[in-house]
């Protein structure tokens, strides 16, 4: 009987589509790189932009 309503609860925890732990902990190690890597983005754009603007207005 235990062991009946243990599986009901995995099988209905599935089905639910619930955000646990583990998908938070995993949404954090793909964010981390971007995060990282957002200011270097930036400043390469910024430097791209600034570069086009000078050098087209000539």
């Amino acid at each position: 009987m235990f062991v009946e309503k243990r599986s009901e609860k995995r099988k209905k925890k599935k089905h639910e589509g619930s955000y646990t732990f583990w998908d938070f902990v995993f949404d954090v190690l793909f964010w981390i790189p971007e995060l990282i890597i957002l200011p270097f983005r930036l400043v390469f754009y910024l430097f791209r932009f600034l570069a086009r603007s000078i050098f087209d207005g000539i």
